[in-house]
């Protein structure tokens, strides 16, 4: 039986129109021209459409590999309604949060070029497989605020939109969801699940036994809004999140694209609850492991209003597969 080979990077070709795009600049539709022409390449499984480094890395689920493996090989069809892009002039990044189809079944991918004098030469693909049935109907379209540009007015300074997406982790890491201006409407999705501002549950449909009444518990602090829900503690089983490699900031939209990772030491596992009436204490028993995780902010007027992520799970104290690139703030 035949197998496929696979182009190594300093072997791809340049397509025959490749000579005009080489001039200038690769601006805002620039990187998301090669955003979609990556995407296409990608569900076509053919690397050669590409214009590559000869040093381009590649990594999937922070394994470098070969570009053409992992996600290449099984993709059977590209993002349609559920896609989120955030591009980075300034840094020459550009980023999507798609769905995607993988041997038949939904994927959810957190996709980042670098590109370097309009050829890509960083890939990294977070990618969340086994995607729950509840999480579906979120992931058929984006949010309107993803897809809305921000007006001149409402913005504010790349500086203080990277200042305001790290006050997110830093909210989580100390418990305190006044340290980062979270607006009202503040949402945040996980892997297409909505983790906050809920609809309350009539606790009448929850029955008296134990699993039950965590249940209960849980319905609770989940239809609380972002900043109270990180005040009531629950997160307080995340260890830290670091790196938290804030790479894309996108003005024109608003957005900013992170790949934080979310370290879990363990030794957490019952939580006191705050500020919940009904609620004293829940079981959160995570064992020792590390979520790697692709997270988009979207800042109008200086807060923070849609949260979108996506992650999977990794051995703890796991490396993000950047660290030369990125560096290694652990601490």
């Amino acid at each position: 039986m035949c197998s496929k080979s696979i182009a190594a990077p300093g072997d791809v070709t340049d397509p025959p129109d490749s000579a005009q795009a080489t001039a200038g600049q690769c601006d805002r539709d620039c990187l998301i021209g090669l955003m979609d022409q990556y995407l296409a390449a990608l569900v076509a499984h053919d690397p050669s459409r590409l214009r590559l480094t000869k040093t381009v890395k590649y990594t999937e689920n922070t394994a470098t590999i070969p570009v053409g493996d992992g996600l290449w090989v099984g993709v059977s069809g590209g993002p349609t309604t559920f896609k989120i892009y955030a591009a980075d002039v300034t840094a020459g990044q550009v980023g999507l949060l798609g769905v995607l189809q993988e041997f038949g079944k939904p994927v959810l991918l957190a996709l980042r070029l670098k590109v370097v004098e309009r050829r890509i030469a960083e890939i990294e693909h977070v990618v969340a497989r086994h995607l729950r049935e509840p999480a579906m109907p979120n992931l058929v379209e984006p949010r309107p605020g993803f897809l809305q540009p921000i007006p001149p007015s409402e913005r504010v300074s790349r500086e203080e939109m990277l200042r305001i997406a790290d006050s997110y982790f830093e909210s989580i890491e100390q418990c305190n969801g006044d340290l980062a201006p979270f607006a009202d409407d503040a949402e945040r999705h996980e892997n297409g699940i909505q983790t906050t501002t809920n609809e309350p549950s009539d606790p009448a449909s929850f029955g008296s036994s134990e699993s039950e009444q965590v249940r209960l518990a849980m319905a609770r602090i989940d239809a609380l809004g972002v900043r109270d829900q990180m005040n009531c503690r629950i997160l307080s089983y995340i260890t830290r999140i670091r790196p938290r490699r804030l790479l894309i900031v996108d003005e024109e939209m608003g957005l900013v694209y992170g790949f934080p990772m979310f370290v879990h030491r363990g030794d957490v596992r019952t939580i006191k609850i705050v500020g919940v009436p009904g609620v004293d204490t829940v079981p959160r028993p995570v064992d020792p492991i590390n979520l790697q995780a692709g997270e988009i902010f979207k800042i109008r007027n200086g807060q923070i209003h849609e949260i979108e992520a996506n992650g999977f799970l990794l051995p703890y104290n796991a490396k993000c597969g950047w660290e030369e690139e990125y560096g290694t703030e652990i601490c």
